[in-house]
């Protein structure tokens, strides 16, 4: 039986995306550019194991640093969902780009998504079963309301074409948990903060229930990781599962996988299994590479074995 190794991907690779697309696999990541000006590193696979990089995907519009790309298959065109810092002397915010081929090149299509707001990451475009897409993507939140706390949280807007939202965002979670702390005394918008973050949707349909999985924490330390919140509706509203207190889903590994989290979902080679992407740090602190763990379902409950760090059995 075949198997495979976590990271599957030697090099940095954070934020991984995976769209399986006419028979390939393939990846998109945040990573250093590449030497010609283009963001974000593109990869292609048959398998979910063996990796081969074709270059980076994005044409940029300007700016300064590109942020956790998605990409949408949509009548004959691939949508690039993304944030980028430093364009027009803003931080970043989300805008789409769009290819005829998987692999790129991806031009921007001169479209601010979320114009109102001064920050705004993390783009997740969901399709449902009647064909409406959704995106869920990240805004700040300063205001205390219930036991919510001040910083990074998720909302979800439906799109009115693929380059157009609603603007009619709904909320979809936001920080509540300790482990959710990203900095304590953070100086944001001219004031200071214990600062938390949930951010990095991926959504699954599971028995007509929608699952709005999330990363929670500090990117670059041991307490990120994978929680989920569940709703009847992609536009909610959204149901936190009864124990809380750390990360349902996927937490560090101590000594070999720190910070799982950021991740997508993708389909197995024959399709019968479900498959977390996402990425994780070494021991070694050097980059956060891609790995991938088989998803399953226990008593109606999301389920891994992630994250791992020894041989396990390839996707089938």
């Amino acid at each position: 039986m075949a198997e495979y190794v976590n990271p599957v991907y030697p090099a940095t690779f954070a934020d991984p995306f995976v769209l399986r697309h006419g028979g390939f696999y393939y990846a998109y990541g945040t990573a250093p550019g590449n030497a010609d000006g283009r963001a974000f590193p593109v990869l292609r696979s048959p398998d979910l194991v063996h990796w081969e990089p074709l270059g980076h995907a994005l044409v940029p519009p300007g700016g300064t640093d590109f942020w956790a790309p998605e990409v949408a298959w949509h009548d004959g065109t691939f949508y690039m969902y993304y944030s980028a810092q430093g364009i027009d002397g803003r931080d970043h915010q989300l805008r789409v780009a769009t290819s005829t081929d998987p692999a790129g090149p991806f031009v921007d299509a001169g479209v601010v998504l979320v114009p109102d707001q001064p920050f705004s990451i993390d783009a997740h475009p969901f399709k449902d079963d009647d064909g409406q897409w959704y995106l869920f993507y990240c805004v700040d939140f300063l205001e205390l309301e219930d036991d919510h706390r001040v910083g990074t949280g998720i909302v979800v807007d439906r799109m009115t074409d693929m380059k157009t939202l609603e603007g009619r965002p709904r909320m979809v979670h936001r920080p509540h948990e300790d482990w959710h702390l990203f900095l304590n005394q953070r100086t944001m918008y001219g004031k200071v903060y214990d600062w938390h973050t949930v951010e990095g949707a991926a959504v699954l349909k599971h028995d007509g229930r929608y699952y709005c999985f999330y990363s929670g924490g500090a990117w670059e330390k041991d307490n990120y990781g994978v929680s989920w919140v569940v709703a009847d509706h992609p536009l909610g509203p959204y149901r936190r599962p009864e124990e809380g207190g750390r990360a349902l889903l996927m937490s560090t590994l101590q000594g070999q996988l720190i910070g799982p989290g950021h991740n997508s979902f993708v389909a197995s080679p024959a399709g019968g299994e479900t498959w977390i992407v996402y990425h994780a740090w070494g021991p070694d602190r050097t980059g956060r590479r891609m790995c991938i763990d088989r998803l399953r379902w226990d008593d109606g409950r999301p389920a891994t074995d992630g994250p791992t760090a020894s041989p396990r059995p390839a996707p089938v």
